[in-house]
């Protein structure tokens, strides 16, 4: 099994932090991973995109010509990349920023408001935790469990309240996806 996932969006919507715990959460599940920054000269505000490539076998190239998964954070990311998923893939479309009615017929698509829900959760900043588990609930790419120790671990200097609103949010995405 070899999935490709391209996380997309403007800098500062967590597209690279998405994109890296992914692939040490499958990493931490014995699995190979790949993970790919590309982005704009801006820190924030800025074209960010990365590919991550999760295998049970070798990766021969962290390139990809067509994506299985399709993240999309906004509107122009996904006018720039929505061409890129392979039909019959899956779009996960933020729908907080994205209301673009002309959608591909030939993928599965999953349109959650992540921006909205993270707000409710308290904090917008947990948006792309949300979508990562609009994945793992759509692809069961990793399990949550391993997932929750990969957050444990990245937020351990932090409040328990901020892993606990990260968990949540998790949580929310996968219920959502199913």
């Amino acid at each position: 099994m070899k999935q490709s996932f391209v996380f997309s969006g403007s800098g500062g919507q967590g597209i690279m932090s998405a994109g890296i715990m992914l692939a040490y959460a499958a990493i931490d599940e014995a699995k190979h991973a790949t993970y790919l920054p590309e982005y704009g000269p801006e820190q924030r505000g800025g074209s960010a995109k990365c590919t991550v490539i999760i295998s049970d076998g070798d990766i021969i190239s962290p390139l990809t010509k067509k994506c299985d998964n399709l993240i999309c954070m906004n509107e122009q990311a996904y006018r720039k990349f929505s061409d890129d998923l392979k039909p019959g893939g899956l779009l996960v479309l933020n729908s907080s920023r994205i209301k673009n009615e002309e959608v591909r017929d030939d993928v599965r698509v999953l349109s959650i408001p992540v921006d909205d829900i993270a707000l409710e959760l308290g904090n917008v900043k947990v948006a792309n935790i949300v979508l990562i588990g609009a994945l793992i609930g759509a692809t069961d790419i990793v399990s949550k469990d391993v997932f929750v120790k990969s957050l444990e671990e990245k937020f351990k200097s932090k409040k328990p309240e901020i892993l606990e609103m990260n968990i949540n949010a998790l949580n929310k995405g996968i219920e959502l996806a199913k």
